[in-house]
């Protein structure tokens, strides 16, 4: 069915691509740091998460809305979650963790790696 594959990598561009858009607006609009940004992301998943929300835009958005920061709060919702039906409340400190342990070792990693790589330089 490559019908429905270029449909997927359609929904996946058009769902990363609008998170994007509400990143430029939130960067040329408002005085809020990159920073705040960040965590805001982070933060709107795991809020869209609990509300029962961010799942609807996942399954519609595929890896546009499951690689990007929303999607790793998402996944940090779905680790707590599954932490405390697990472990009880102790699953509250190491659900999210556990369940976002890979992206994390990979970021650092590959982080690493490019340090490694090139040299970086301060800005002027």
């Amino acid at each position: 069915m490559p019908n429905l594959d270029l449909m997927n990598y359609v929904t996946a561009f058009l769902c990363g691509g609008i998170l994007c858009v509400i990143g430029q607006i939130l960067i040329d609009k408002t005085k809020l740091t990159p920073a705040r940004i960040l965590v805001t992301y982070v933060v709107a998943g795991v809020v869209l998460g609990a509300l029962g929300i961010y799942k609807y835009i996942a399954a519609w958005g595929g890896a546009g809305a499951t690689v990007p920061l929303t999607g790793f709060g998402y996944a940090l919702y779905k680790g707590v979650v599954s932490g405390i039906q697990k472990y009880g409340f102790i699953g509250v400190f190491t659900g999210g963790i556990t369940a976002t342990a890979a992206g994390i070792a990979a970021a650092i990693f590959f982080g690493l790696l490019v340090a490694l790589i090139f040299k970086p330089k301060a800005k002027s």
